[in-house]
């Protein structure tokens, strides 16, 4: 029995070194191994990602700002600070190296705080003693070069591998990207003939040249030069057959391409403005359109009755709604992709439509669309117009959301399936191509007087210098555009994914269900004293006696009355009030009977059911002894 007892010891403690053992050398062997069960893929880094971290040359070194302590009273922070946390550090560990991972805690008016405010990650005040939370992001590379996430918004939290991985590239390729401008709107300045004074580039081209390097194109243009990390289109008309292919070739190499086309483009100053009703001041690349997958009619504005902004269209007179200026808000806009989260509103005019090519093979996704209550009308009924309310004269909404921005990505095919148009030689040895060699990325508004200043912008004079005040959200999805165009492919390939919080929504339901009760019960207490006000004053009007501080015996009564209903009222919302708190609970209960109980219950009777089956199982036969079914018997074996 001791010699037993013995051994069952030793065996146990065999398996627990075992265990030990194998736990020291898992921990070495499959560091940065990891299984990603989770509804959303959260913690799987992207191909896009993963391809940015091994193109990194030169080292590059993050420093993660995080006020670890302070989090832990912060429990809508602390989950997040977590998460990104693990994801740094697993971009460090995917690397290979080439970045340095620096997780600082910065203590209160420390050398930390400062280096912080340094590399522009900004802290929050916790109080008034000048305490501050830090929950930023700031990268250095090998010359001087910096960028910075002043603050990991959980709002923006779907964006995080996006907002990290674009940090990072921009480090790893420090150079402003090179971007091709083409537009046949007076966007970049110079003289206007009609005022006989020079005008001042836009705003939003402004705002562009500081953060990227410009190179204007003409409409005759015939080359677009390889360095071109994305080509902007601004109202494309007039273009020659050589500008037309050139774009066509950048294109299937590739190109990123950002455009803004129009049906009736309110900026165009191309004619005489007396003489303009019938002029065509749409945008004409429909062929190179088509076969990037994508249909737009020149000649349809998209008036929107549900977004339609109001507008004075001469002074002294009442504004009216004109469903042909529409300002777009949150629910216009996709909350899902990079360029358009978070902006708070987008002013469009005389804006058109865009549908994807029934068969290409691309992919349709819209960033913007108008509102059901909305319908085409042809272009020419914007053209001087002079009373917006005429719009509405006859509209039949037909109930269908217009998309008036989106996103294109995808193979596609030549315009020019029969070659070069004349006139244009390709170099020596160079080829024209026929489809794509790598896929097109396309962002594409269906208006370019959105870039116009006046759509979102006050210009203003501060001490003797213009200064242009955002009213609208126009130049910041401009700007969101650019940037996501401007990186690599496999920048632009990182999207946004679900939130990383997820909502109780059952209890959510409950709550929604119970305060719709309360509320429909509060209005009814609210009418019945409203009632009981009204008696209480026709019963005055009707007494003998004016002293303001004497009831008489119907007016008691009725107070009366109305304090027991109340307080009937009452116990009944408290009723509602504890069934919520109930129906809680009990979901709570029911949720930890689950865990503790059912479930070990389930996996042990699987165990016993498992251990069952072993023990009926018929054993092996010994080596000499008849297999089963064999009735001959020992004596009889020769």
């Amino acid at each position: 029995m001791t010699k037993r007892s013995t051994l069952g010891w030793g065996a146990v403690l065999a398996l627990a070194l075992t265990f030990i053992g194998l736990t020291i050398v898992f921990n070495d062997s499959l560091a940065g191994w990891q299984l990603d069960l989770t509804q959303n893929r959260l913690y799987t880094i992207s191909h896009g990602t993963d391809r940015i971290l091994k193109s990194i040359k030169e080292p590059i070194d993050l420093y993660f700002f995080y006020s670890a302590k302070a989090a832990e009273s912060l429990p809508q922070i602390q989950p997040y600070g977590q998460r990104v946390r693990d994801f740094l550090q697993e971009l460090a560990q995917r690397s290979d190296g080439k970045i340095h991972l620096h997780i600082i805690d910065p203590k209160p008016f420390s050398v930390e705080e400062d280096r912080a405010s340094e590399l522009g990650v900004t802290g929050t005040a916790l109080n008034a003693a000048g305490s501050k939370f830090y929950f930023g992001l700031a990268g250095t590379n090998s010359t001087n070069g910096q960028q910075a996430i002043p603050f990991f918004d959980p709002s923006k939290q779907r964006f995080l591998e996006y907002d990290v991985a674009k940090l990072i590239y921009q480090l790893a390729h420090p150079k402003k990207p090179v971007v091709a401008w083409l537009s046949t709107l007076p966007m970049t300045g110079g003289y206007n003939p009609q005022s006989g004074q020079m005008r001042q580039p836009w705003v939003v081209y402004r705002q562009a040249e500081q953060l990227y390097h410009i190179q204007t194109l003409q409409p005759n243009a015939t080359a677009i030069g390889p360095n071109v990390r994305v080509l902007v289109l601004v109202d494309p008309k007039n273009l020659s057959p050589a500008t037309q292919f050139a774009v066509d070739q950048y294109a299937l190499r590739g190109g990123h391409i950002l455009a803004f086309v129009d049906p009736d483009a309110e900026a165009d100053q191309s004619g005489n403005p007396m003489q303009s009703i019938g002029a065509d001041r749409a945008s004409h690349i429909g062929n190179l359109l088509r076969a990037w997958g994508v249909d737009f009619n020149p000649n349809e504005v998209i008036a929107d009755r549900g977004h339609a902004l109001t507008v004075a269209m001469r002074e002294g007179e009442p504004p009216v709604e004109d469903a042909g200026i529409l300002g777009l808000g949150k629910s216009s806009l996709t909350q899902s992709d990079v360029i358009t989260a978070g902006l708070s509103n987008v002013n469009v005019e005389t804006v058109g439509s865009l549908t994807p090519v029934k068969g290409a093979k691309i992919k349709f996704e819209p960033l913007m669309r108008s509102s059901a209550d909305a319908e085409p009308m042809p272009s020419k009924r914007f053209q001087m117009l002079l009373d917006p309310a005429t719009l509405l004269t006859g509209f039949k909404p037909t109930g269908k959301r217009y998309t008036l921005g989106a996103r294109v990505t995808g193979i596609v095919r030549t315009a020019f399936p029969d070659g070069p148009p004349k006139g244009v030689t390709l170099p020596a040895g160079q080829r024209d191509l026929k489809a794509s060699i790598k896929p097109l990325h396309l962002v594409i508004f269906a208006d370019s007087d959105l870039l116009s200043n006046y759509l979102w912008v006050r210009q203003m004079e501060l001490f003797g210098q213009p200064v242009a005040q955002a009213w609208a959200s126009n130049g910041d999805l401009v700007m969101n555009a650019l940037d996501n165009l401007a990186g690599s492919s496999d920048l632009i390939s990182v999207r946004g994914r679900a939130g990383f919080s997820r909502p109780f929504l059952r209890v959510e339901a409950l709550q929604r269900k119970a305060n719709a009760r309360f509320h429909a019960q509060e209005q009814q207490l609210q009418q019945q004293l409203q009632r009981t006000e009204q008696q209480l004053t026709l019963l005055q009007s009707k007494r003998n006696d004016k002293s303001a501080m004497i009831l008489s015996p119907a007016q008691q009564q009725e107070i009366e009355h109305f304090e027991a209903e109340k307080l009937r009222i009452r116990k009944r919302l408290r009723a509602v009030q504890a069934g919520l708190v109930s129906a809680i609970d009990r979901l709570g209960t029911e949720l930890k009977v689950i865990n503790i109980i059912v479930m070990p219950a389930l996996f042990a009777l699987a165990a016993l059911l498992i251990a069952a089956a072993r023990r009926h199982r018929p054993a092996a036969p010994a080596p000499g002894d008849p297999a089963p079914g064999d009735t001959k018997k020992k004596d009889e074996r020769p």
